[in-house]
């Protein structure tokens, strides 16, 4: 069924404080005139990313109901979305729902948010890693930072990776299932006269075309929590809108290195999140293609 309005079913956790998860993909995704479908996994006082203590409510018991009325309401969605899964439980449960809302004319977009910097979340543990595995297998497209991608192929964290081995982990990430895997945070070249600081890349396989995609994001020297989700967010809400795989990937690097930029010259505790209310009207300005190039 076409929508109106492009519909995303968005299958994440809710923090009442902190910029990330559904409090950052919501407005983004409706800023690119995308309707998000909420289907919260918990709710958290604020998000766990540099706070000590965070209250949380664990909804997998309510979850099937939730995803049982959807079906009874008949709801269809042109992206299905999931990210910060907390249990095996909840990654088993969300295979079922692609099953049964995934089609051949929508999209199912998995971020399989596990772990960051080399290390897992403390909220991890190796049997999600292993249910992960199985649920990127139901994927068109999967983000993984490289740490999480790392973890998907059982692969040791390293400081440095060549082209030729980035592209061995897209082909093997991609014969897992996805047609498109977009790995975000790749060590870049070093930065001359700054041996300790990285350029990051994104790097992406398109399966279908068979072709490797590379943007490039100048080290910023700060880390906020949640650009991860809204990166994403505006892949997801680029592609709806009808743009290329390289397009998207290009406006969602340049939408978050635009949202660090105009958040790092403030003084501020980073674990709040990129300053994203004062960028989101970029979202609706035309596109400008940044740099992306073929790998």
């Amino acid at each position: 069924m076409e929508h109106r309005i492009k519909r995303v079913a968005a299958i994440h956790d809710l923090s009442g404080f902190g910029r990330a998860s559904l409090t950052a993909i919501i407005p983004t995704l409706s800023s690119m005139g995308v309707q998000v479908c909420p289907l919260p996994t918990a709710i958290l006082s604020n998000h766990t990313g540099g706070f000590d203590h965070y209250s949380f409510v664990d909804l997998t018991d309510t979850m099937e109901e939730y995803i049982d009325h959807w079906k009874r309401l008949g709801l269809t969605f042109d992206c299905l979305y999931s990210g910060f899964l907390g249990s095996e439980r909840q990654i088993e449960i969300v295979g079922g729902f692609i099953d049964h809302f995934g089609s051949p004319d929508n999209l199912t977009v998995v971020d399989p948010v596990m772990g960051d910097n080399g290390s897992l979340y403390s909220t991890m543990n190796p049997a999600i890693v292993g249910e992960m595995r199985r649920l990127i297998g139901k994927a068109d497209i999967i983000t993984p930072n490289f740490t999480e991608a790392a973890l998907l192929l059982n692969e040791p964290y390293r400081e440095q990776i060549s082209d030729g081995e980035i592209k061995e982990w897209l082909l093997r990430l991609s014969g897992m299932g996805p047609d498109t895997v977009i790995i975000t945070s790749v060590p870049g070249t070093r930065v001359p006269g700054r041996e300790t600081s990285l350029d990051t890349n994104v790097i992406a396989y398109d399966r279908p075309g068979h072709v490797f995609w590379k943007v490039g994001c100048r080290y910023i020297p700060a880390a906020y929590p949640g650009t991860g989700d809204t990166f994403t967010s505006v892949v997801i809400g680029s592609l709806l809108q009808g743009d290329s795989l390289p397009a998207a990937i290009d406006r969602g690097v340049q939408f978050i290195s635009q949202c660090i930029k105009a958040s790092y010259g403030f003084d501020y505790p980073k674990r709040e999140g990129v300053l994203l209310e004062r960028e989101l009207d970029i979202l609706k300005l035309p596109v400008l293609m940044g740099g992306f190039e073929m790998l």
